[in-house]
């Protein structure tokens, strides 16, 4: 099937100028927001499921209706693959049942990765899938890069692969990678050929649209 999905329009014509100052605040002033009270819930369950496993886990951070969740966990059968995204409504379209090693939950992404990060979680991979770009340059902030939950985000180590098709948003989070941690992140274009992680990728990829993936081993801090 063809589709004619709109490629990112933004009124930045490069990283944004802000960036550095912004990913300082974050690092000068850890997030205190108070956690909320159903993600509290939720990643209790999930952590009791984790413990349970016994097996190293991969973190599907937004991962939409689930899709992306069901493909990891199929491709690394030996780990647990948790997919947490905050749409109750996206969490409950039927994608088929879930592989026994997947488990989905509905949360704040900004308060889960601070409650693993609190409960010693260190994911062996974590996958950011087309987070929303949020293109306009007074947006900064709601980017994951440009939010005071980034050196939460990057301290829980591990693999980090994020996939965008906005090069910009790519390049951006690699900056901002090298300001927290002095890792020098690598990026790609990514070309995939039917073996779509999301739908979004594959709207994407099938309007022709350029899509870029940027990778990067952290350690757990």
């Amino acid at each position: 099937m063809q589709h004619n999905s709109r490629s990112v329009v933004s009124n930045q014509p490069g990283p944004h100028q802000d960036l550095a100052r912004r990913v300082g605040r974050a690092l000068a002033h850890p997030l205190r927001k108070p956690i909320a009270e159903h993600t509290q819930r939720n990643f209790a369950h999930a952590a009791e499921w984790f413990a349970r496993r016994q097996a190293p886990l991969v973190l599907d951070s937004g991962c939409g209706v689930g899709v992306s969740t069901r493909q990891l966990a199929l491709q690394f059968p030996s780990h647990a693959v948790i997919g947490v995204d905050r749409s109750e409504d996206r969490l409950g379209r039927d994608h088929g049942e879930l592989p026994a090693n997947a488990l989905l939950v509905r949360a704040d992404l900004v308060d889960f990765w601070r409650l693993a990060y609190q409960a010693g979680w260190a994911p062996e991979y974590h996958y950011l899938l087309y987070p929303n770009p949020y293109p306009k340059a007074g947006h900064l902030k709601m980017r994951w890069h440009g939010h005071a939950v980034l050196p939460t985000l990057l301290a829980l180590g591990g693999r980090l692969e994020l996939r965008s098709n906005w090069s910009i948003y790519v390049e951006e989070f690699a900056l901002a990678v090298a300001q927290v941690t002095g890792k020098q992140a690598t990026t790609t274009a990514l070309a995939p050929k039917g073996d779509y992680l999301t739908p979004f990728e594959a709207k994407y990829a099938q309007s022709g649209q350029a899509l870029w993936r940027l990778s990067v081993d952290l350690p757990r801090t």
